[in-house]
């Protein structure tokens, strides 16, 4: 299988907003479909905390991606009309530079070295390689999750750079409910005796830490309505459970256990602490000298589609209802839909037939 990742470097040195630069950074990225001629039909994803560029299959690479049942010819992204880019995060280990690439001036990876990153800086390098591509201004901007934030940077930052903008799932600022759990996930990877300070390697990892950390995140992630739905107090079967003093003993347990398992070696611990933290960090009030309403009106676009699910405790709906009105106070033709998916904060990923029309529809409407 061939690998359809494309990779941009950014210029050097790439100052990042909170201090300190980088020197022979690049993001991984992938297209699909193709670009007119008069470059106008370009759309961007920016993604949550841990995909990579790879949102849908295309020639070069047959797998499914992450947003596969969203993307492609005839889909709600229809890719027979939009040339579509995904973007692999600055800082995440997908492709991009990150915590764990080598430093250039010590041949070393750079681990707790590398220089604090903020969701501007993920924005500043996506809107550094659409410029490279000959694309002054987005047909659309899609920022899913964490991408949502990112994506409220790249608007404020860029003006007049993006027509259209879809926001999911997403918020204006991380509100205490998500700095709790994020803080958690970050403290359960540090007190891990093998995360080491950041100096870890295959031999000694922090395994525990992290999933422990991925278990949290899965908890917040769905609603208590889809785990009630899924596994109410089901126990396992005798032969399924621990021998050992509180081992596992209901269905939920295994299952958590069972996703933390397939995570744990896939994402370096540093990038998830980097990319943790910068969502902390992301707040659009400071644009605003300390409001969301006065600094989502810096964002410059014609038209946005603002999505929520009722079920979101980590970006609750009222959240979105802020995005939404902010962009409607700056002057854009604002659609709000509040979905009633049971899957919570996940829902963008598993609901694609409610997502899809919203989002096809919208698109559809350009």
């Amino acid at each position: 299988m061939s690998d359809a990742r494309q990779y941009f470097n950014l210029p050097s040195p790439f100052a990042m907003k909170r201090g300190g630069s980088l020197h022979g950074a690049r993001i991984a990225y992938e297209t699909w479909g193709s670009l007119n001629a008069a470059r106008d039909n370009a759309v961007l994803i920016l993604t949550g905390l841990s995909p990579s560029a790879h949102a849908a299959s295309n020639a070069h690479d047959p797998s499914h991606g992450w947003w596969e049942g969203m993307l492609g010819p005839g889909k709600a992204i229809d890719t027979n009309r939009w040339f579509v880019i995904c973007v692999n995060s600055l800082g995440s280990d997908k492709g991009s530079t990150c915590p764990a690439s080598l430093d250039p001036a010590t041949g070393e990876p750079y681990r707790l070295s590398f220089p604090d990153l903020s969701l501007e800086d993920v924005a500043n390098a996506a809107h550094g390689l659409v410029k490279s591509l000959g694309i002054e201004q987005l047909a659309c901007l899609i920022g899913c999750s964490m991408g949502g934030m990112s994506a409220l940077g790249y608007m404020v930052l860029h003006p007049n750079s993006v027509r259209t903008h879809i926001s999911v799932d997403t918020a204006p600022q991380a509100q205490p409910f998500a700095i709790a759990i994020r803080s958690l996930q970050r403290e359960a990877i540090r007190l891990d005796a093998d995360w080491n300070g950041g100096q870890y390697d295959d031999e000694r990892y922090p395994d525990i830490g992290m999933s422990i950390a991925r278990k949290l995140g899965v908890i917040t992630y769905r609603s208590a309505m889809e785990w009630n739905g899924r596994f109410a107090r089901i126990r396992l079967d005798p032969e399924q459970r621990e021998e050992q003093p509180f081992g596992f003993e209901f269905q939920v347990e295994s299952y958590l256990e069972s996703h933390a398992r397939r995570f744990v070696r896939t994402f370096d611990p540093n990038s998830y602490l980097y990319l943790s933290r910068a969502s902390d960090w992301f707040d659009i009030a400071e644009y605003g000298n300390g409001s969301v309403l006065e600094g989502l009106k810096h964002i410059r676009i014609e038209q946005a589609l603002v999505i929520g699910v009722s079920t979101d405790i980590l970006f609750p709906l009222e959240q979105q209802e802020q995005i939404a009105e902010g962009l409607e106070a700056a002057g854009a033709k604002v659609e709000f839909v509040a979905l009633d998916s049971p899957q919570g904060h996940d829902a963008f990923l598993v609901d694609i037939e409610n997502y899809s029309r919203a989002i096809g529809g919208f698109l559809a409407r350009l």
